[in-house]
């Protein structure tokens, strides 16, 4: 409570951001700009991270530039691909040939079908013809030579979906990995075509299996990530990515990953996973929300990219490869040929190979390695913007500008650091840039308002109290502005009356401007060392000097403080009458008064003039201190409730006075050293005195005058005991009468 009353507005103005992020994290306030600062996030750390290494199980064949000169236009002749696939095959004993391209319409390049209508037609009737059109088909037949070539062969044929052509069809699908049953009545947010090209009957049917090579393609135009199941007409098909793994784990069911069932909710639209079966083992392979896997790009892609090594198709018609060198390989078919439009935008290329992010994605199926967006994202990124949101409205009102500061950047170096680990431990992919944009606005926002408005009112609390206050209890002060003002209050304080000796004779000696320089020399080396024990300068009033200690900063040793302040004050005098006797100036002695007690505190005077000072009877009591110390001739004289608070000096108890205006009599004191360094010539002058009081108070005015006498010969210069040897003997002269209290009473001030 005391948190929110000091700064609610400014924890108030460090919500703002936050609300709008949790806004945009739940969809209410959308903003586009924050989903794109986490793709560039999510690009910038893949680059970072790419393994720039060369996947030797995978190679891709390459319908390049230099087989399209060679080999002609694509497409190319069934036959010279199905002789392409024998190569691979037979002579270089690859383990599995994927293809990212399509067949779907029947090649008649060879004019097989113009004879079949000849032999069916105008030339039907013509002797022989038909039966010579058909002993042609074998090898006019292109389709079927590229058919005989794949058939019972470990081969993956690639077809594409559709959501822009009304829903048309060409060729036919393979048959689905997976139906609606699998799902159990529970939904799933797959990618949803209307419509398909897939490859023509007799080769879907010699291959046996084919995946879609579809990617999808974010807002800003980049693909990222691939589907590895979509769903056509309530039935689901694979990728080809997916369908060249499952052929090499010999063709394992494909079900869906759901979470356990304990975290899930009744509207829960995801799978955790596809899952593999086989053998009553299974293996789980991540997705997000859209059943699709990141591609995890391991170069710059192409030829010359390093990550697969890529072969050009027409060295492998024409016999440029030596026989076995792909032995054992996985081959991609596909295209780098600007020509064939088959160039993707990624984040780590703008003209990556389309038929390389099968490779990755293959690539890291192999390898256990997928990145993917968990479907509790969203739930994280909240419970993220509210602990780091929390954490910087609570903590930054706390801190200095510099504090403030250095836990920003901190907060955002652990952000960036955990969802680093998290992506290269876990292989999460978690939203970062709302969570980073919203600390910036919180921490932009809240030192604004904090310099605009907190540190407007700390300054002019420094500009209130900066003439009477030492800087660095401003310093303190402006920590907490609100505990602070020149609203009148009590409190038991220290006050302290500084009185030039002699400043009329002074003054009658020298000119204004010389008296002037003099003045302000002395009260500002006075004024330092009042500042230097943080006390605070009331006023001067001609040759005196007024401060107070505990106010407006508590401080309980304030007694202490302003006892050590005097003490200090003496040296100082000292060293100005040592630069004075060099410089032929004046010298000069001082008298102090200090009482401790109860004191009204504030900002006080007319309309036209006010001062933060204090006033009562223990700040008058402290004037008549002041001038006591001429009477009795010591530099410093403190009431007993000043003496009683300060441990570790030595005191020499003066007299038992009062003075005029007070009706109660007071003990007064005057500080002689710190304890330590009493030496046993002041310790024997001290324990005189003490006989001394003892006698003067039981009117033995012979031990009086012994024990003064020998006081005055252990200390002849001072004027305390010369002064009580005349009162010894006026005493016995006129003995006081019998209800003598030994109170001194003074009628002056």
């Amino acid at each position: 409570m005391q948190l929110l009353r000091r700064h609610g507005a400014r924890i108030g103005v460090t919500f703002i951001p936050l609300l709008l992020a949790v806004l945009h994290v739940v969809g209410v306030l959308p903003m586009p700009v924050l989903q794109r600062l986490d793709e560039i996030f999510y690009d910038t750390r893949l680059r970072l991270t790419m393994s720039q290494t060369l996947d030797e199980r995978i190679v891709i064949v390459d319908i390049d530039e230099k087989s399209l000169a060679d080999e002609g236009r694509w497409p190319w002749p069934r036959d010279r691909v199905a002789r392409l696939v024998d190569v691979l095959f037979e002579q270089q004993g690859i383990a599995l040939l994927g293809f990212d391209t399509v067949f779907a319409e029947p090649d008649e390049s060879s004019g097989l079908q113009q004879l079949q209508r000849l032999a069916e037609g105008p030339l039907a009737q013509q002797p022989g013809f038909a039966q010579q059109v058909e002993a042609l088909r074998s090898e006019l037949d292109r389709d079927a030579r590229l058919a005989a070539a794949l058939r019972d062969r470990p081969a993956v044929l690639g077809y594409y979906f559709t959501s822009d052509r009304g829903g048309r069809t060409s060729g036919v699908l393979p048959t689905p990995v997976m139906d609606a049953a699998a799902l159990q009545g529970r939904r799933a947010l797959f990618t949803q075509w209307d419509g398909y090209g897939a490859n023509i009957a007799p080769l879907t049917a010699a291959a046996g299996s084919a995946g879609f090579f579809n990617a999808i393609t974010d807002a800003d135009g980049v693909v990222r990530s691939m589907p590895l199941l979509a769903d056509y007409q309530g039935r689901y098909y694979e990728s080809l990515a997916l369908a060249m793994f499952r052929q090499l784990l010999q063709w394992p069911a494909v079900m869906p990953g759901f979470p356990p069932e304990r975290f899930l909710s009744s509207d829960y639209l995801a799978l955790k996973s596809v899952r593999l079966v086989k053998n009553g083992r299974h293996l789980d392979i991540p997705v997000d929300q859209r059943v699709a896997a990141l591609v995890p790009f391991r170069g710059s892609g192409g030829p010359e990219g390093g990550s697969y090594r890529y072969v050009s198709a027409t060295d492998l018609l024409n016999g440029r490869l030596a026989p076995g060198e792909l032995r054992g390989r996985i081959v991609l078919l596909g295209t780098t040929a600007p020509g064939l439009m088959d160039l993707r935008v990624t984040p780590v290329g703008e003209a990556y190979p389309g038929v390389e992010t099968h490779a990755n994605l293959l690539s890291a199926l192999l390898d256990g390695d997928l990145k993917v967006r968990p479907d509790y994202a969203t739930g994280f990124e909240l419970v993220q913007l509210l602990l780091v949101g929390v954490l910087l409205a609570v903590v930054l009102p706390l801190l200095s500008a510099a504090r403030a500061a250095w836990l920003s950047v901190s907060v955002l170096l652990v952000l960036v650091a955990l969802n680093t680990l998290f992506y290269t431990a876990s292989g999460l992919v978690l939203p970062l840039a709302t969570t980073l944009v919203m600390a910036a606005f919180a921490v932009a926002l809240n030192m604004s308002y904090g310099y605009l408005i907190e540190t407007r009112a700390k300054r002019e609390l420094a500009q209130l109290f900066g003439t009477y206050v030492p800087p660095e209890l401003v310093d303190e002060m402006v920590k907490d502005p609100d505990s602070y003002s020149m609203a009148a209050s009590t409190r038991e304080m220290t006050v302290m009356f500084c009185d030039m000796r002699g400043f009329t004779q002074i003054a009658e000696g020298m000119d204004p401007l010389r008296l002037q320089a003099l003045l302000n020399g002395v009260f500002s080396r006075l004024s330092q060392v009042i500042r230097a024990h943080q006390g605070t300068i009331d006023k001067y009033m001609g040759d005196c000097v007024m401060a107070f200690w505990g106010a407006p900063v508590d401080m309980p040793d304030h007694a202490r403080r302003a006892t050590e302040a005097a003490l200090d004050m003496l040296r100082a005098i000292d060293d100005i009458n040592a630069r004075h006797a060099q410089a032929g100036l004046p010298l000069i002695g001082v008298g102090v008064g200090l009482n401790t007690g109860a004191m009204c505190v504030g900002d006080m005077g007319s309309d036209l003039r006010r001062s933060y000072t204090v006033i009562g009877d223990a700040v008058n009591l402290a004037a008549r201190l002041e001038s006591l110390s001429r009477e009795y001739g010591v530099a410093i004289v403190a009431s007993e409730a000043t003496q009683a608070q300060v441990q570790g000096l030595c005191w020499q108890p003066i007299d038992f006075v009062r003075v005029k205006g007070k009706a109660l009599a007071v003990n007064i004191w005057t500080p002689l050293c710190v304890a330590d360094a009493v030496t046993p010539a002041l310790r024997e002058e001290l324990r005189l005195w003490s006989d001394f009081q003892q006698a003067w108070r039981a009117r033995d005015w012979i031990a009086c005058e012994t024990a003064l006498e020998r006081l005055q010969r252990l200390n002849e210069k001072k004027v305390l005991y010369r002064l009580w040897a005349d009162r010894v003997a006026s005493a016995r002269i006129s003995p006081p009468d019998t209800d003598w209290d030994g109170i001194t009473t003074f009628v002056t001030k």
